[in-house]
């Protein structure tokens, strides 16, 4: 079964001018499969606690997220390439084109990039970021979530994705949620761990993700 959301979700507003209105056309493929590793660890900047990256401590609750990249078979995916971007705690992003009457905090950016290590693994410290409203229906609000863009080991093996947290209420509501079949959803919810956590300063959560493969879609 194909766990991703269908390009055309009416109950998601945008996806109604976004979707493609005919078929896809395959296209030749030069090479036979990926090609990589795609990345080398001195080319990338390497920014994995985004309350550092100012001045002054933002504001919220702060969190750490972690977790490990696979791949279809279940094997670690060494230095992929994960970025996050996200709202503060208010639900504000920085994006000017967000003009939502919450504040904005002048010292969070809500960016981050890490490479996964020989394991797989990536961790980011951050502050939990808060629900906003959108215009999607009548009083629509999303959920608290952190999107991800992945890398594996080739730029075939890309995953934009969000992260949600465990038991929130806004979920069942949502339409982006709602988009991804009933049996996958799950998935996009990250788990209260507290391993993760940093004594007297946050808690954690984790999100294992895996890139492709008979394992991401049954």
């Amino acid at each position: 079964m194909n766990p991703h959301p269908p390009l055309l979700y009416p109950d998601y507003k945008s996806t109604r001018a976004r979707a493609p209105r005919q078929p896809a056309i395959a296209l030749a493929v030069d090479a036979p499969g990926p090609v990589g590793p795609v990345f080398a660890r001195s080319a990338i900047p390497i920014d994995a606690d985004l309350t550092r990256q100012s001045t002054g401590e933002p504001l919220g609750e702060k969190i750490v997220v972690g977790g490990r990249v696979l791949d279809g078979n279940g094997r670690p995916v060494r230095d992929a390439l994960v970025e996050v971007w996200q709202c503060n705690a208010a639900g504000r992003y920085t994006d000017a084109a967000d003009q939502h009457h919450a504040p904005i905090d002048p010292h969070f950016y809500g960016l981050g990039r890490v490479l996964t290590d020989a394991n797989g693994r990536y961790r980011f410290v951050t502050i939990r970021p808060g629900p906003y409203p959108w215009e999607n229906h009548p009083k629509a609000w999303r959920p608290a979530h952190i999107h991800f863009s992945l890398f594996g080991e080739s730029y075939a093996q890309r995953l934009i994705t969000q992260m949600y947290f465990p038991g929130d209420p806004l979920l069942p509501i949502d339409p982006i949620y709602n988009s991804v079949p009933a049996f996958a959803r799950e998935r996009l919810i990250s788990s209260f761990d507290l391993s993760l956590a940093v004594e007297g300063v946050a808690l954690g959560y984790r999100f294992d993700i895996v890139l492709g493969g008979t394992p991401a879609a049954d």
